[in-house]
């Protein structure tokens, strides 16, 4: 097993146990043969090469005969997005974890951290990504760090990462056309991969917000593993469902200081902005090279709404993915209100700066951000 790293934080957080126990534990995916997995490779990485020129073409934020910086496109398998999310959790909380280890130093008495230590949390952490690794179809890691197994660009660049065996998994659940369902998700992820290269300043403000966050974060570490300890219960099944009208807590909510809401509520803007334009543009796009788009949508909308069980509803509560798909419904809604009103052009003047990015109330109100963006530019 590749190492995630030294030591440092690692004694709140054993990040291979994490890893050895996600994909230890992580479920097999759809039975394919060798060659039939051969092909899914295939014509995804076919797929996302195709998308980049649908999504330029559509979006018109990368300026013609410009070249934004590249990034590598990886088919994996649900290991492999288990290790590319370990790395990339570590790289961000590293300043939290640091914070919350000088605390339990100060504390010896702490008997829950003491009882749990590292290796339990590592273990508790290693469960939630066994049970997020077989739901996600793409990514776009803007993060994590390279290394041999999972290259990225140059300069802090990132990866596009697309989970083959949950593709094929979700394509024959909906039974809709594989080859269109393959193509659709292409076109989701690779918008994701055009706005961190087209924008070269979102990277870095949408981390100095992340940092923001976290080192604002003012909680007792026995909570935070509290928290995690009772998520893996509930996908384990040791945890009796709390009773109606008394939802748990998600791990967002917990950590939660006035200066936190700030933040949190550009995060959840920038989120909105990023996950409804990656719908909106699949959507746009897929009529002209997706023919069955419309049975997919729907069928995929019916699907990312209900969850799989009610343990998918359970642990999406806790682990803040309720919000994930608002951002999604809201989002999408932003995006065609203002194209609808000031066109393509008008709306990619959203990448501008910082300053251009819409409020989370203007995400609610698309006029007040034309109203804004627009008449100070214009006038």
């Amino acid at each position: 097993m590749t190492s995630i790293g030294g030591a440092g934080t690692s004694g709140m957080v054993d990040w291979n146990l994490a890893v050895a126990t996600a994909t230890r534990l992580v479920r097999p995916g759809p039975e394919v043969s060798r060659d039939e997995a051969r092909e899914v490779v295939a014509e995804l990485r076919r797929h996302a090469k195709a998308s980049e020129e649908h999504v330029r073409a559509f979006t018109r934020m990368i300026p013609e005969g410009a070249e934004p910086h590249d990034t590598p496109v990886l088919v994996v398998d649900r290991a492999g997005w288990i290790k590319a999310n370990v790395a990339g959790f570590r790289e961000l909380l590293t300043p939290l974890l640091g914070k919350m280890q000088d605390r339990r130093a100060a504390t010896p008495g702490n008997a829950v951290i003491g009882a749990l230590g590292g290796k339990v949390t590592g273990v508790e952490l290693g469960m939630l990504l066994s049970f997020l690794a077989s739901r996600i179809l793409g990514q776009y890691e803007t993060f994590a760090p390279v290394t041999r197994e999972l290259p990225g660009g140059g300069e802090g660049g990132g990866r596009l990462l697309l989970v083959a065996p949950n593709i094929v998994h979700v394509e024959r659940e909906l039974d809709v056309s594989p080859h269109d369902f393959r193509l659709w998700v292409c076109l989701h992820e690779e918008t994701h991969r055009t706005q961190f290269t087209a924008v070269p300043w979102l990277r870095d403000h949408l981390q100095g917000e992340i940092q923001s966050f976290l080192s604002a974060t003012d909680v007792d570490p026995g909570t935070v593993v509290e928290r995690l300890r009772e998520a893996a219960q509930t996908l384990a099944g040791g945890r009796p469902e709390a009773e109606e009208g008394e939802p748990s807590p998600s791990f967002v909510e917990l950590v939660q200081t006035p200066e936190q809401r700030e933040i949190l509520g550009r995060l959840t803007a920038v989120m909105s902005l990023l996950e409804g334009h990656a719908d909106y543009v699949m959507d746009g796009v897929g009529p002209q090279v997706v023919p069955s788009v419309a049975e997919i949508r729907e069928k995929f909308k019916e699907r990312r709404a209900r969850g799989a069980s009610r343990l998918d509803l359970a642990l999406r509560k806790l682990l803040g993915l309720d919000a994930k798909l608002r951002q999604y419904r809201d989002g999408e809604r932003f995006v065609r209100a203002v194209v609808d009103q000031v066109g393509m052009d008008g709306f990619n003047r959203v990448w501008t700066s910082p300053n251009t990015l819409p409020t989370k109330s203007e995400i609610a109100a698309p006029a007040d951000w034309i109203a804004r963006v627009h008449r100070k530019a214009d006038s």
